[in-house]
């Protein structure tokens, strides 16, 4: 059996690039994040060097998978492969939509297996000290302790965080409303030591706000505050509160869902709160929550002491 030829090769009207820049403009049309389409063009820009401006249909899975093959080779994490492929998939897909192929050359491939690492979930006890008032009156320590409580009470995305306006929490229902991925909204709770941190929040929110600035969350400029500035903030309060943890935005996400799970063990309770359009997605923090159960028989049973 012979194998596929190559695709062609590279020419002045960019039969790959053009298909591309009208998926990535497609998936902002969509309302995707910046920051997903961003991730998106980065993995597609990853085909575009591997197959050169090919024609799409002319595309096999010979050829995705040769693409992937080289990707590996160059190092790259089965976890970072299965999203290049999960994208690349999607692209396909588009243009089987737009009639622009006859098929998906993605249907069917597998990325190579890697370790299935649990997320990073912060205990009780630090976040607890994490999210300790601060001591001083400063307007940002204020601010910090308001998003941080929101995302840690309501298992918000940074960029759902961000997204938020200065009239986006309904204080007297205590709850959030949300647009997710793929533009997608939902209702969350909020507990009542974030709707405290918000209340001091937007108590000097409005005199920091610029002219016209609808955000709820501002930066220095008193402009709608940035995805690194708030990371960078996360990190500067968890080296002050002395948590030695890794800590970052998706962190709290994650505490927030297996701290949920392991008081109520209500999986599909926690699945609409966080968004995820599968069980499967939400099911990884049973794991989590299964160490905490194993740890309690551990100390608890007797003939689990060791003697």
């Amino acid at each position: 059996m012979t194998s596929p030829e190559p695709p062609s090769a590279p020419s002045a009207n960019g039969p790959l690039s053009t298909p591309i820049a009208a998926f990535l403009a497609h998936l902002a049309a969509r309302r995707y994040s910046p920051a997903t389409v961003a991730t998106y063009a980065f993995d597609l820009r990853h085909l575009l060097e591997r197959v050169g401006e090919a024609a799409p249909d002319s595309l096999t899975a010979h050829h995705v998978r040769r693409a992937l093959a080289g990707l590996h080779g160059q190092g790259l994490k089965a976890k970072t492969l299965a999203r290049t492929l999960s994208a690349w998939r999607g692209f396909f897909h588009y243009l089987a939509r737009q009639g622009q192929v006859q098929a998906n050359p993605c249907l069917g491939l597998r990325p190579p297996k890697g370790e299935k690492k649990l997320p990073n979930a912060l205990s009780v006890d630090a976040m607890a000290r994490l999210l300790a008032p601060p001591a001083a009156d400063d307007v940002w320590a204020i601010r910090d302790l308001a998003m941080f409580e929101l995302m840690y009470s309501s298992g918000l995305r940074r960029a759902e965080l961000i997204g938020l306006e200065r009239d986006g929490v309904d204080r007297e229902g205590a709850e959030v409303k949300v647009t997710g991925k793929g533009s997608k909204t939902r209702v969350v709770p909020v507990g009542r030591q974030a709707l405290a941190a918000l209340d001091r929040w937007l108590a000097v929110r409005d005199a920091l706000a610029a002219p016209d600035e609808t955000a709820l969350f501002l930066g220095v400029r008193g402009r709608r505050i940035g995805p690194a500035v708030l990371t960078r903030a996360l990190k500067d309060l968890a080296r002050r509160q002395d948590v030695q943890a890794r800590v970052h935005p998706h962190a709290l996400r994650h505490a927030f869902a297996s701290h949920v799970l392991q008081s109520s063990g209500d999986l599909r309770a926690v699945q609409e709160m966080l968004g995820h359009a599968s069980l499967s997605t939400t099911q990884v923090y049973t794991h989590l929550d299964f160490q905490h159960l194993a740890q309690v028989y551990d100390q608890a049973h007797p003939r689990a002491k060791k003697k």
